[in-house]
């Protein structure tokens, strides 16, 4: 990792400079997802700057395992940075001066209080009903006496001193005027007390040093704001534009989780939904384009139409369905060209060796198939009989289709029909001889078309049986007609 701390002075950039800042706590995750591409969206379209930082403070829970998979998820989505990543774990230093410019400046004061004197005032203040925050016993020590006593070794940490009447306020482009009290606001810790550095601190400190000009994140982050704001304020720099988005929530209306199903991005991809669905869904999960566009926007429309303006004050609803149609719509667009590297690698992960690898056949099979498909899985499960003799029919669709001996024969006599016929094998060619052996044997097409559908693809439902016959080719369509398994009971 870079020495971030050490970089030299970066040059002026003309746009705004927003930054997406992930915990390596975790995955990259559906929310943090979507303010990345919302963090993204917005520098594209102003001509601005993104950066990355990896607020990796909290050594306890954060991996480098971690990081690798947020940078990871980043790349599947297809948001590119323009700077970092930045690493809060090598940026103390500045951490430090900033905290010693806020004692001198009295805005902040050293605390000596020990973990067990604190958690006995806030069992006392809950069991007598107040609010269980810090009741400023260090604030009203001296500067000289708290001064000597760090002199003398003593452990303490650094809390900003809230002012104690009034009220914090700041503009947010989606909730507008948000105000708070600042008797609701403790004296919170900047520093602790082994000298690492707590969230508030940090955010801002890296915020001003990186010039970010808009902060746009959850609103779960809204509680966080009126102490930043004080920061900001106590520091003498202006404040940069907020802009707290929408929940996501599940379709049971409560906070998105593992309950839900999958929540981080790459679990997606490993789904089979292609990154530019993903996009495309996430963009609309609280930001709502102007009226009239089509649901389907590529990354330029996204990046035309996107503004703060039109995010949404409501929580969104994650709804897997239209995830669904997302992917699937986006696939069925998708040339074969396209395709093919991305089902390759879902071949390669599903354990799945396709035994005809001439590219023009591929393309023209994928071509065939992709109007059918829901995710890339598709090519791996139902479709994978097309590609391999390495599958397993539906159970269903062989018990309504291929339950009768009757209809077991006659396809492998209609298959010992197409061995004995012309080297042509269109699809034209193909179903002129089903027919007219149907008519031969005084049953409905559709009767042998249904179960020569399952005899080949292993599936009740595929596209047209002809088109089918024609992209596996005679002899393979032959062989299943013919196949040992259709003549068991």
């Amino acid at each position: 990792m870079p020495d971030s701390s050490a970089a030299p002075p970066r040059p002026p950039t003309p746009g705004p400079r927003v930054r997406f800042a992930p915990s390596p706590t975790g995955y990259l995750h559906v929310g943090g997802a979507r303010t990345a591409l919302f963090n993204w969206l917005f520098a594209r379209h102003h001509g601005g700057t993104l950066v990355l930082r990896i607020e990796d403070t909290d050594l306890e829970r954060s991996t480098s395992e971690m990081v690798e998979g947020i940078l990871e998820g980043m790349r599947w989505l297809g948001l590119d940075w323009d700077e970092g990543p930045y690493y809060q774990t090598e940026r103390r230093q500045i951490y430090a001066q900033t905290a010693a410019k806020l004692v001198a400046a009295r805005r902040a004061y050293y605390c000596f209080c020990t973990k067990e004197e604190l958690e006995e005032r806030r069992a006392r203040a809950a069991a007598e009903g107040r609010p269980p925050k810090y009741d400023g016993t260090c604030r009203r020590i001296s500067a000289e006496e708290a001064a000597g006593r760090r002199a003398s070794g003593a452990p303490a940490a650094v809390r900003f001193a809230v002012p104690e009447s009034g009220s914090t306020s700041f503009g947010d482009a989606v909730l507008g005027r948000v105000e708070f009290a600042n008797r609701e606001l403790e004296d919170f810790v900047l520093v602790r007390s082994d000298g690492g550095p707590t969230y508030h601190l940090s955010v801002v400190a890296d915020d001003l040093d990186m010039r970010i000009t808009h902060i746009i994140r959850g609103a779960d982050h809204v509680s966080n704001t009126p102490k930043q704001v004080l920061l900001y304020q106590a520091l003498g720099a202006p404040l940069p534009v907020f802009a707290h988005v929408p929940l996501i929530l599940g379709p049971d209306k409560t906070r998105l989780s593992k309950r839900h199903g999958a929540t981080s991005v790459m679990a997606y991809g490993g789904e089979g939904i292609v990154s530019e669905a993903m996009r495309n869904f996430l963009a609309l999960l609280g930001w709502t384009p102007p009226e009239g566009t089509p649901e389907i926007l590529g990354d330029g429309e996204l990046i035309r139409l996107f503004s703060l303006d039109a995010i949404s004050r409501s929580n969104a609803v994650f709804d897997r369905a239209k995830l669904d149609w997302f992917n699937s719509e986006y696939i069925r667009a998708y040339p074969a060209e396209k395709l093919l590297p991305l089902i390759e690698r879902e071949w390669e992960r599903a354990g799945v060796t396709p035994e005809r690898t001439d590219r023009a056949w591929l393309l023209s099979t994928v071509d065939l198939l992709k109007s059918r498909a829901r995710s890339l899985q598709d090519f791996a499960t139902s479709f994978r009989a097309f590609f391999t003799d390495s599958f397993q029919p539906d159970p269903a669709a062989v018990e309504k289709f291929l339950k009768d001996d009757p209809i077991r024969q006659m396809l492998a006599e209609l298959g010992a029909r197409y061995a004995a016929s012309g080297n042509g094998f269109s699809e034209q060619e193909a179903e002129k001889v089903l027919r007219d052996f149907a008519a031969e044997k005084k049953v409905k097409a559709g009767v042998l078309i249904n179960g020569a559908r399952v005899a080949l693809t292993g599936q009740g439902v595929a596209p047209s049986l002809f088109a089918v016959m024609a992209a596996l080719g005679k002899e393979k369509t032959v062989a299943r007609l013919q196949a040992p398994t259709l003549l068991s009971s």
